[in-house]
């Protein structure tokens, strides 16, 4: 009897000891690295480039008639990744929500005609690559010609855009205390729509969207010569993301001095806006 309990007494300290280095296995140690698991991934180790974009913003990007994300900012995108061996993942995003997606990880960048200008503290930034202006559009006919003609009529804007923030800074304040209503909406395409049926008397918006989405509309709108504002394009990233904006950006330069850069740019009509001497810095 004595033997049967000895030998039970040692199976099972035999299992105990088992069990015990199983749960060593599935552990490490909480003083190494072996346990992180974040979402950082360093130049070296990335594999993908999932880029942020506003997919109603031609020319920098939008859906063609084909169904396929194109752009400017799209294209040099996609020379930057396979100049990197990434894989180009182009995420479409609510404008007001692109904050959130770039804080969860969820995209890597915001590159989709970006203005800098009043957010430098808020993003990592590439160098600034193309100068924009804010301007009005307006029906041809409509007999609006100056800035002051547009006191008491309704211009659209879209929601936190650059020319909404333009609209509703201090050195625009008396402009747009004239109108009868900002009528802020979604997107550019619906502005465009209101502006159509009337509903709306002016837009304003970046000049490189609306010289693009004149271009389908032939003759049937105007920009006006007085523009709101001037301001610079760059990709934003997370705030303090400096290696993978460092990588971007030396690819960025060299496609400048290799003179990819400028033959997309004129690809898309955006010769005559890029930043050449800053993007090849």
């Amino acid at each position: 009897m004595k033997k049967l309990l000895i030998i039970m007494l040692a199976l099972m300290l035999v299992v105990a000891l088992v069990a015990g280095c199983g749960e060593n296995d599935n552990n490490t140690d909480p003083t190494t690295n072996d346990t992180t698991d974040t979402n950082d991934t360093t130049t070296a180790e990335r594999t993908t480039f999932t880029v942020g974009f506003d997919a109603e913003f031609p020319p920098y990007g939008y859906m063609d008639e084909n169904g396929e994300y194109v752009g400017f900012d799209l294209s040099l995108a996609a020379e930057v990744a396979e100049r990197n061996g990434w894989e180009l993942i182009l995420q479409p995003i609510d404008w007001n929500a692109k904050d959130m997606e770039l804080n969860a990880g969820t995209i890597d960048c915001i590159w989709n005609g970006f203005t800098m200008n009043d957010r430098e503290d808020l993003y990592t930034w590439s160098d600034a690559y193309v100068d924009n202006t804010q301007v009005f559009v307006v029906k041809a006919d409509s007999g609006i010609t100056t800035k002051a003609d547009l006191a008491g009529k309704i211009v659209a804007v879209q929601d936190d855009s650059s020319a909404q923030t333009a609209l509703e800074s201090e050195d625009n304040a008396e402009l747009t205390a004239s109108f009868a209503t900002l009528d802020v909406v979604g997107d550019y395409n619906t502005a465009f729509l209101n502006l159509e049926a009337g509903s709306v008397d002016a837009v304003a918006m970046d000049i490189a969207v609306a010289q693009y989405q004149m271009e389908a509309r032939d003759g049937e709108f105007v920009i006006l010569e007085e523009y709101i504002s001037s301001e610079q394009y760059g990709i934003g990233f997370k705030l303090g993301n400096t290696e993978l904006r460092d990588q971007v950006q030396a690819t960025l330069d060299e496609m400048m001095a290799d003179g990819t850069f400028m033959q997309i740019a004129e690809q898309w009509g955006q010769q005559d806006m890029v930043i050449v001497k800053e993007a090849a810095e």
